[in-house]
């Protein structure tokens, strides 16, 4: 039972460190971002670019790409006046939501089975 319990912890501090991260991935807004900037250019694209690709205003754009950014999925860099948004194959933000599925299953695996319970 101890080892149940330490388990638990962890998770309780997988989600607290992955919380902001879930938050921006759980926006449809956030996610339909997410899969065009999977498509763009490697180099970066700028808001204004993105905003062509949706139905969201220019500041929308910008707002969702913040929370992106703050969450640790995007980053961006300046060029003159131009803020260019690009995706990191190297994050670990990512890995970080991935371990925590991993350890969720695994816990699910050790409870018992009460399918035929009501």
């Amino acid at each position: 039972m101890e080892h149940k319990t330490d388990d638990i912890k962890t998770l309780q501090q997988e989600f607290i460190s992955c919380q902001k991260l879930l938050t921006a991935l759980g926006d449809s807004n956030r996610q339909h971002l997410l899969c065009i900037m999977l498509e763009c250019d490697c180099s970066g694209s700028r808001v204004i670019d993105i905003a062509e690709k949706t139905n969201l205003s220019r500041p929308a754009v910008s707002h969702h790409m913040q929370i992106l950014k703050d969450a640790g999925v995007v980053k961006s860099r300046k060029e003159g006046t131009c803020i260019y948004y690009y995706l990191d194959p190297c994050d670990n933000e990512i890995g970080k939501i991935m371990e925590l599925c991993a350890h969720i299953r695994a816990i699910m695996k050790s409870v018992p089975d009460r399918s035929g319970e009501e």
